[in-house]
């Protein structure tokens, strides 16, 4: 007869999600046994935390800087199309 797996529930006794079930990377990290292990847990942790704040950190600078060029085409498009029509930026 083949075994189910039994796997622990993420919840407390109160219904509310425990945290410390299951680490936020969502990879399976064996629950620290010494301090030596648990240093270890929480620098990896951080490191992983700090590597996608600057990840997602450069993707928004990215982002920003091609918003900023969209921008400036833009008004030299408006600027074009107004020379075009004849209109005089005075006339704003």
């Amino acid at each position: 007869m083949a075994e189910q797996a039994s796997y622990p529930s993420a919840k407390n006794q109160e219904g509310k999600a425990d945290l410390s079930k299951n680490p936020p990377t969502g990879d399976h990290v064996p629950d620290p046994k010494n301090i030596q292990d648990l240093t270890q847990y929480v620098q990896t942790l951080l490191q992983q935390m700090q590597d996608k704040f600057q990840v997602m950190s450069d993707q928004i600078l990215s982002r920003i800087d091609e918003m900023g060029h969209r921008i400036d085409d833009l008004e030299k498009n408006i600027t074009e199309l107004m020379t075009q029509a004849g209109v005089d930026e005075a006339e704003k």
